[in-house]
Order: structure tokens, then C-alpha cells, then sequence
């Protein structure tokens, strides 16, 4: 996406680090938010669309996290998520929830990790917040979980309201997928990783309304 296509937001002077940012489906839920974002990949991401890093994130997140106001990770779902075993053997991928969570607790800066809900089940992560795309009024199912270093808490939203012709229930093609989720700078193929902007905007303003009550 070019910057100049960029949505319009009111900034907040805060800036975010997005580990394992992929695409940026997360980092433009913080930048709707008001936050300047930089992410960090292993992986090219060429059509990330704000200030990028090709790098390991943990080794990133230890030597630079501490310069930023938030710390966000979202650490390689493949060992936990169901999908892996309809598709490929989980152990071949790296287990980085409990080392992203210490890194990121170093910084001394408020965090938050993004996981799949299966990392919840299994006592990895403590799901402080768990949202799914019909929460946010969007057509489609896509459940995640959110530990932060705050915990729970604040407004909620509402259930999940899982109806007949909802995407990932009847499909209608990747690109649908994506655009429904928000995510319509990405393709198709990078879009099958991300996450829908909205979950981050709304985790993003309740840490901004934490932030003003405890500064008030």
C-alpha cells in the first residue's frame, strides 16, 4: 500500500513494534489506532506498509524494544494450530511463544502477544482477550487470542455471532477472505496469515483509555 493511500487517523504520538508483523493486517489496527508502527520480519514482506525491518524478531525485540512505547508479538502459530496436522507435522516448527514472552517482558515496555486459540486451550497463552471477526461486525470467522502485559478487563465486546453464509463457513474464494477482513493491500497468499486490523484497533484503545486512567 502506498503511504499516500494510507487511511486517515489521528495520531497519538505513540509508536508500536510489531514482531512477526507478515503483511500487517495487526499493525494497521495500531496505526488506525494513532500509533507509528514499525514491523519486523524474518521473512520479506513487500508489501508491508509503514516502516519495516528484516529481521529475527527476538534478537530485534532485545535490542530495540525498549525504545518503543508498546511491544506486540504474534509468534509463528504453525506448532500449535490445528491446521498443522491436517497438513504437516508440528514439531517441525519452532515453539517462540515462551521465549517471545520473555524478550518482550525485558523491554519494560507494555506488550501484547497474538496467538491462535489452541495456544489458549493448551495453557500457552493466557487468553486476556479472544475475538473472532463478528464481533467487529466483519463477514467472517477468525478466532485469536490476545495476552497482554495489563491482563483483561475494560469493555467488552460482544459474543460471536456465527451465522449462515459467514466466510470460512461457506467458501467464496481467498481474495473474499482477505478484503473482508480489511486486509486489501495484501494478496491472496499473505492474507492467509493475517489478521483482521480491527482486533488490534480495539486492543489498541484499550490500552490508550488504561494509559489516560492511570495518568489521570
Amino acid at each position: 500500500m502506498n503511504a499516500r493511500l494510507l487511511p486517515l487517523r489521528k495520531p497519538n504520538g505513540l509508536r508500536v513494534l510489531d514482531l512477526c508483523c507478515g503483511a500487517g493486517g495487526l499493525s494497521m489496527g495500531y496505526y488506525l489506532a494513532g500509533f507509528d508502527v514499525t514491523g519486523v520480519d524474518i521473512a520479506p514482506q513487500p508489501n508491508y506498509p509503514f516502516t519495516f525491518h528484516q529481521a529475527d524478531g527476538l534478537d530485534y525485540a532485545a535490542r530495540h524494544g525498549h525504545t518503543f512505547d508498546l511491544v506486540h508479538g504474534s509468534w509463528p502459530c504453525e506448532r500449535y494450530a490445528t491446521v498443522t496436522r491436517w497438513r504437516g507435522n508440528p514439531g517441525d516448527h519452532p515453539d517462540l511463544i515462551g521465549p517471545g514472552r520473555q524478550v518482550m517482558q525485558a523491554t519494560g515496555r507494555p506488550w501484547v502477544m497474538e496467538n491462535v486459540p489452541e495456544t489458549a486451550a493448551a495453557g500457552l497463552l493466557r487468553p486476556d482477550y479472544l475475538l473472532c471477526g463478528t464481533q467487529f461486525g466483519l463477514n467472517l470467522r477468525r478466532h485469536r487470542g490476545f495476552e497482554t502485559s495489563w491482563g483483561g478487563g475494560g469493555d467488552l465486546v460482544p459474543p460471536c455471532w456465527h451465522r449462515k453464509g459467514l466466510l470460512a463457513f461457506d467458501h467464496k474464494g481467498e481474495r473474499a477472505y482477505a478484503d473482508a477482513m480489511g486486509c486489501t493491500w495484501m494478496t491472496s497468499l499473505e492474507a492467509r496469515k493475517a489478521v483482521p486490523p480491527a482486533y488490534t484497533h480495539w486492543i489498541a484503545t484499550q490500552y490508550l483509555a488504561l494509559e489516560r486512567s492511570t495518568a489521570a
